[in-house]
């Protein structure tokens, strides 16, 4: 049964915290294993990548066959269901739209004392895309992170995805080939990251790596951070629905599974206004739950997991909302702007009856490449900045800079650099 809980209860916000908490367990360390795959990568390059490719994979890969040809990827890509492939083209689209407009601008003014300040944006120079792979793998996040790199100027875009058995998904390659993919390699797991990120002969190293993965993925991208960028650190899928009775529990319920199927640790959580209500969505679920294909996984995950909230109006809700900052968050209620005003932290808000979350994970336009964990509470989801560096601007003449010297020389001195200082009165 998921957990319930009364936000009129005066300890309400501390039981939440804790609950919230008992999701995140140690798990396995797997620390040690993803170390030894990175330094076996880095010290033996191709030879290595061969060899974990082959094992884990199983199928004989060589140096010649890491990379995909492009009438491979042609091949792969024209398996893609034609519906499967317009749809991916319309998202594209609409990715592509929505990320264009989001991208800064470079920008100089000169302050009151003269000094021309202000900051230049460049792009990232090489990015990898880790694409999970075989039947289970989402174009949807090909086009999700390729094309936000893209919009931003990214000259160079490396895309892995393992082939399990030699199996792929015809959509995932449809999708590169719409993005404009043509670098693509069929190595996965933490040999894939450590490739991306240290470079071999077969693949050249890259400046950042994004994409979701497994734990031996994003163990192994925690560990490379510092020599490449990565995006983040994703835990389990999160969704919290703010509904009251003027929606139908059934709709309600299948918002709620669409994150639950994702993974036994995936979290779906209700706040709502109407006990009766509440029950009616709770038996919806478990009704839904009978003929959901992956109700193995989604059962276990409301169960484990699940959360029904009552508040007895939506002021007291937000506070609840920022606590669990979740990577999802839909507003199925009357006036949703009102309370989207006032939540801070969300990776993501569904505005009204209408838009559920999965519209989002596929065709609205922002990327679904969201932070989850209680992350979006110090960081965004991924966007056209996350593939951008900026540079500060600094300058002016002469007259503008000499009354300044004095006091900077001054802070120089109190921070004992005295070559700082030097610097700074050679110019007076």
């Amino acid at each position: 049964m998921p957990h319930k809980l009364d936000a009129s209860q005066a300890d309400f916000l501390t039981t939440l915290r804790t609950t919230l908490a008992t999701r995140y367990g140690e798990g396995a360390d797997i620390s040690t294993t993803v170390r030894d795959i990175l330094r076996n990568v880095r010290t033996r390059g191709d030879a290595a990548l061969i060899e974990y490719t082959t094992r884990f994979d199983r199928w004989d890969a060589t140096a010649a066959t890491l990379r995909m040809g492009v009438a491979e990827i042609e091949a792969a890509a024209n398996e893609c269901e034609p519906a499967i492939r317009t749809a991916l083209e319309l998202a594209a689209q609409r990715i592509r739209a929505y990320h264009e407009v989001q991208r800064p601008e470079d920008h100089r003014y000169t302050d009151a004392a003269g000094i021309t300040l202000g900051w230049k944006y460049a792009a990232i120079d090489a990015v990898g895309l880790y694409v999970p792979g075989g039947k289970a793998s989402y174009p949807s996040s090909v086009l999700m992170n390729a094309i936000l790199a893209q919009v931003a100027g990214v000259r160079r875009i490396a895309m892995v995805v393992p082939t399990p058995d030699g199996t792929i998904n015809p959509a995932v390659f449809a999708a590169a080939q719409i993005a404009g993919i043509d670098e693509i390699y069929r190595v996965g797991g933490a040999q894939a990251v450590a490739a991306l990120a240290y470079g071999t002969d077969t693949i050249p190293a890259v400046d950042k790596i994004v994409g979701p993965g497994n734990q031996y993925v994003a163990e192994a991208k925690r560990q490379v951070f510092g020599i490449v960028g990565i995006d983040t650190i994703t835990g389990p899928s999160e969704i919290l629905v703010v509904a009251d009775n003027q929606n139908d529990p059934h709709t309600i319920a299948a918002d709620l599974l669409s994150q639950a199927e994702h993974d036994e640790s995936a979290q779906a959580i209700l706040i709502t206004n109407d006990a009766h209500f509440a029950t009616q969505v709770e038996a919806a679920i478990e009704q839904a739950l009978k003929a959901l294909p992956k109700r193995g996984i989604a059962s276990a995950s409301w169960r484990d997991h699940g959360m029904v909230i009552l508040v007895n109006d939506w002021e007291q809700a937000i506070p609840a909302i920022d606590l669990i900052a979740p990577e999802h968050l839909e507003l199925a209620i009357d006036d949703p702007d009102r309370i989207a005003a006032r939540v801070r932290y969300s990776g993501a808000i569904f505005l009204g009856r209408q838009i559920p979350e999965a519209f989002g994970d596929y065709i609205a336009g922002p990327s679904h490449v969201l932070p989850t964990s209680r992350a979006a509470r110090f960081s965004s989801g991924l966007s056209v900045f996350d593939f951008l560096v900026r540079s500060s601007i600094m300058g002016g003449p002469a007259e503008a800079v000499q009354p300044l010297i004095a006091p900077a020389a001054t802070l120089a001195d109190a921070e004992g650099l005295p070559a700082h200082a030097l610097s700074l009165r050679c110019r007076t």
